[in-house]
């Protein structure tokens, strides 16, 4: 059952319900500054792929372990003027050597992988020393009310969408795991319910090394 769920039903569900207009209009805002060599974590279903820009873009490594996900993201490949390349994960080290990419790209994945600071140290190995990372992740709210309707829901959407964690703070993650925030900007980006739609976006640089 658990496996028909990922296999079957938990694509198409992202697929479906993952890109409403406010998280449009993000992905149209922050992707574009992606250049040169790219890496996207968690490419699911592609649906970054039509907001690069291809006059920047080299090359993009697409990470994905759903086999489903890579099958609906091929879709979009097919509508890109860049050399798209899926990359599966051997055990939990990315397969790019240190500093071949110059920017990492990461939407609602951080928010999913179990242990996430050796994932963001893995982000900082292959990173360039000028390399950024662009993200757009669930984080936790600020507002004491909304965070308890956070705790609540977490097991919940933990289930649904294998993995995800409403409760993870991660600005403080990005900085446990050697990053430095540029620049961030946070919202709900629904009015309800506030407890599913609290994100923070934004660019990251890897701390000198």
């Amino acid at each position: 059952m658990v496996r028909s769920y990922r296999d079957h039903v938990y694509p198409y569900l992202v697929n479906g319900l993952g890109n409403p207009g406010p998280i449009r209009e993000i992905r149209k805002r922050i992707l574009p500054s992606a250049r040169g060599i790219v890496l996207e974590i968690g490419v699911g279903s592609g649906a970054n792929f039509p907001y690069y820009d291809p006059a920047k873009v080299i090359r993009l490594y697409a990470l994905e372990l759903n086999a489903a996900m890579i099958r609906l993201a091929e879709r979009r490949r097919s509508r890109t003027v860049f050399d798209v390349e899926f990359l599966d994960l051997p055990g939990e080290r990315i397969p790019l050597g240190d500093g071949a990419v110059d920017t990492v790209v990461s939407t609602f994945t951080l928010c999913t992988i179990p242990d996430v600071l050796q994932a963001l140290r893995g982000i900082g190995r292959v990173l360039k020393p000028e390399g950024k990372l662009i993200f757009f992740e669930h984080a936790l709210s600020p507002d004491p009310r909304v965070r308890r309707w956070q705790e609540r829901w977490a097991p919940i959407h933990y289930w649904m969408f294998e993995g995800l964690r409403l409760t993870r703070d991660t600005p403080a993650l990005l900085a446990d795991g050697g990053f430095h925030i540029e620049q961030m900007e946070t919202a709900y980006l629904a009015r309800f319910p506030k407890s599913w739609t609290y994100f923070c976006w934004g660019t990251a640089a890897p701390l000198k090394r």
